[in-house]
């Protein structure tokens, strides 16, 4: 029910889904008046789908406060995330708020042991493919004891998505010389250095740019710096795609030349489709909540639920429980050896 268009796009980037990967079923949950009439027109989809009816759907522009308040228990996105708990499904899609979500499914869920707060995790393109951002909107301000279980995060889904055996991973900073930042920044700099995870590899800091160029695998930030990136990077893309059409229109000339440069203008618009690369995963939840864009079409819906199985299918949720365990470890005897060094026994 959430996203602009609510279930018509929910639907038809499920089919769009299904006809890519076979293996999928799917849960649906919605207000039956507006979603039984449509799942008619997908046959397909209908076939390999349960649905049911719920009396509340949590509106876009809802306070997060509200939605647990009138939803719990009752509405389609609350049942959506109580199936994920219940076992009854692998992971939960959701383009609806996002607020809402993420306070739902951290009450529902629950935080994995070891972690404190949750993180929204991002495929960004880049120059060289791809990294992952995060967090890009869930915890406003962050420790550094959070970034450092937001590295770990990032880490595992990397080696997920990018069949990676030792990510990467970069602080997002002002600047990467190791005296710049915050002090929350320079001290988990400090702590990745020294902990040296096996799941990973610490590069150091990064600056805004780094991100687009991929100089790391795994970019880690606090939410209202990553969302800021995250929407400014959007927004750059269409400020770009209008600034080409607005050229290749002006004249003659720039039509008949937007002729022979079609082929490499597709490629670029490929490149930088948002729709490829949507899908927000939830990381340090205990269970799988994948978040899409709610101005999406079903492409992009369809990409997000092509990532939520390629989540469930390289076990990720045991892979963060896994490296989470280290890197705690790993930091308790890198402290039991600093105490040592000051006090010696």
């Amino acid at each position: 029910m959430g996203g602009d268009a609510g279930p018509t796009v929910a639907l038809a980037g499920a089919e769009v889904a299904l006809g890519r990967r076979p293996d999928l079923s799917f849960l649906l949950y919605g207000d039956a008046a507006a979603v039984e009439p449509l799942l008619q027109q997908h046959p397909k989809l209908k076939a390999v789908s349960t649905f049911q009816h719920c009396e509340v759907a949590v509106g876009m522009n809802d306070k997060p406060s509200q939605a647990l308040r009138k939803g719990r228990y009752k509405s389609s996105m609350w049942r959506a995330i109580q199936a994920v708990r219940d076992g009854e499904a692998d992971v939960a899609v959701s383009a609806g708020n996002t607020g809402a979500l993420m306070a739902m499914s951290s009450f529902c869920l629950k935080m994995l042991p070891g972690i404190q707060r949750p993180a929204i995790a991002a495929i960004w393109p880049t120059l060289r493919g791809e990294s992952i951002v995060l967090d890009v909107g869930a915890t406003i301000g962050a420790d550094a004891q959070l970034l450092t279980q937001f590295a770990i995060m990032g880490a595992a889904m990397a080696q997920c998505v990018f069949d990676l055996e030792r990510p990467n991973v970069g602080l997002l900073n002002v600047g990467v010389e190791e005296i710049k930042g915050v002090e929350e920044v320079r001290e988990a700099g400090r702590i990745l250095r020294e902990i040296n995870h096996p799941g990973f590899a610490y590069h150091g800091f990064v600056e805004g740019d780094d991100i687009g160029r991929g100089v790391v695998d795994v970019v880690v930030t606090e939410g209202f710096a990553g969302n800021i990136a995250l929407k400014t990077a959007e927004g750059t893309a269409r400020q770009i795609a209008q600034y080409l059409r607005s050229a290749m229109s002006r004249s003659l000339l720039s039509k008949i030349g937007y002729l022979f440069a079609r082929p490499a203008f597709n490629m670029v618009r490929d490149k930088m489709d948002p729709r490829k690369v949507n899908g927000g995963v939830f990381l340090g939840l205990n269970g799988m909540v994948i978040k899409s864009h709610g101005g999406t079409d079903a492409e992009g819906l369809a990409s997000a639920i092509e990532l939520a199985r390629e989540m469930v299918h390289s076990n990720l949720l045991e892979r963060i429980a896994r490296d989470t365990v280290a890197g705690e470890a790993e930091r308790a005897a890198l402290a039991e050896t600093n105490i040592k060094e000051v006090i010696p026994v």
